[in-house]
């Protein structure tokens, strides 16, 4: 690792925070995490939110037929005559 990603201020760190969080990749594997109590405290409390929030919204599975109306539209709008 570099010198820069050891001494990376925390607002560096903050602003990539959700690069890391929207990638999937694990934060808390950060030099910086490791180093910064206040980093590594606010990550934490994310996490705890983000947990929350997934059983706020339980995931639906969609219906089966889902698909075959989607290829059908797609089908639909494709023999459709063009607007111009």
């Amino acid at each position: 690792m570099s010198d820069e990603t050891r001494t990376m201020t925390c607002a560096e760190f903050h602003a990539l925070l959700p690069d890391f969080i929207g990638s999937g990749k694990n934060a808390a594997n950060h030099p910086h995490i490791q180093s910064c109590a206040l980093c590594s405290a606010l990550l934490a409390d994310l996490e705890t939110i983000a947990e929350a929030a997934r059983h706020l919204f339980p995931a639906v599975e969609p219906p089966d037929e889902l698909w075959e109306h989607i290829d059908s539209a797609i089908k639909n709008e494709k023999d459709a005559p063009k607007k111009l």
